[in-house]
């Protein structure tokens, strides 16, 4: 199957079709820019909560740090009630954000209890309603992230997704679980077939895609026109690009290894600090270098100093040891 090389959403363009899915206390901004770095067509935002955006929490501006000036950065947010949605809409364009996505895919029950995310699945009319104000709030382009349904006995994203197009959304994105299914079991990529046959707008697939194999296998079950990648870059800046290299063409990211990956990690952690403030900035990046640790196979001694060290300088000096194993291997 040939692959699609670019997707054009009204005044913005999508090259290569590899995306950065939204992932709350992850994809960050420090997190996207490093991301953007290696290549990729387009990152997410964190999920921003749209009265709280809007109402300027603390918390909610922190992750709208939304890197509004970043190039290919889709801001997406969340909610239940049309006059937020638009008014959150209205500043994350009005801050000049590229395009913008609504979340109808969070499977977290503090958001679904919410009567947001994937709960809206369960109401199409009422998320058609928060649809059509965004879409009417802004001149930029509106897409949409969603699942499956809402459960095995409710797998109504293609009704969703075209009544969804015909509001005035041009990209839909489907994670292939249900919302019941959280993250268990696998993503029914074929699943997705049906939703692309019932849109004639771009269909992103999401969900369980990790590398150059489970891309090029999610894309010949679902038709789908690119991928959205999530955990699968966790510990793994790169694997956007390799991915886009091998299935679009592009240039083959530069993987870091020994002294360039130590100094890769070392500046992800710096930025984390420099974006949070020292404290929270600790806090946040422990998961990241978890995950950088897991890849190098990091004793777990080392690991554990390095994971509750609170001295900044500390851990940067642990790093080449922490890391370096992996190059002796």
């Amino acid at each position: 199957m040939a692959h699609v090389e670019s997707l054009a959403l009204s005044a913005v363009s999508l090259s290569p079709p590899v995306a950065l899915a939204p992932l709350a206390g992850i994809t960050d901004l420090p997190f996207r820019q490093l991301v953007a770095s290696f290549g990729a067509g387009w990152v997410v935002s964190e999920m921003v909560a749209s009265q709280e955006m809007v109402q300027a929490k603390p918390a909610t501006r922190d992750r709208a740090e939304l890197g509004y000036d970043q190039a290919g950065t889709a801001v997406q947010i969340a909610g239940r009630d049309a006059y937020w949605m638009a008014e959150a809409a209205k500043l994350v364009a009005d801050n000049g954000a590229a395009f913008i996505d609504i979340n109808m895919g969070c499977p977290a029950k503090k958001v679904t209890s919410g009567y947001s995310g994937s709960a809206l699945l369960r109401d199409p009319d009422h998320a058609l309603r928060l649809i059509e104000a965004v879409v009417q709030a802004v001149d930029v382009p509106v897409t949409l992230k969603t699942r499956l349904g809402w459960d095995a006995q409710s797998l109504n994203a293609g009704y969703v997704a075209a009544r969804a197009e015909i509001a005035g959304i041009q990209l839909v994105t489907i994670h292939g679980r249900t919302r019941c299914q959280f993250y268990k079991g696998a993503a029914d990529w074929a699943a997705i077939a049906g939703i692309k046959q019932a849109v004639s707008i771009p269909v992103i697939a999401n969900g369980d895609i990790v590398d150059v194999a489970s891309a090029r296998q999610a894309l010949a079950l679902s038709g789908a026109d690119g991928v959205m990648i999530g955990r699968g870059a966790q510990g793994r800046p790169w694997v956007l690009a390799q991915v886009a290299s091998q299935l679009h063409g592009t240039p083959a990211p530069m993987i870091p290894t020994g002294a360039a990956l130590v100094s890769m990690i070392g500046a992800h952690y710096e930025a984390m600090l420099s974006f949070y403030g020292a404290e929270l900035g600790r806090k946040m990046a422990r998961k990241h270098l978890g995950w950088y640790m897991d890849d190098a196979g990091t004793p777990a001694d080392l690991r554990r100093a390095i994971l509750t060290d609170p001295d900044p300088k500390a851990v940067l000096a642990l790093l080449p040891d922490a890391i370096a194993r992996k190059v002796a291997a």
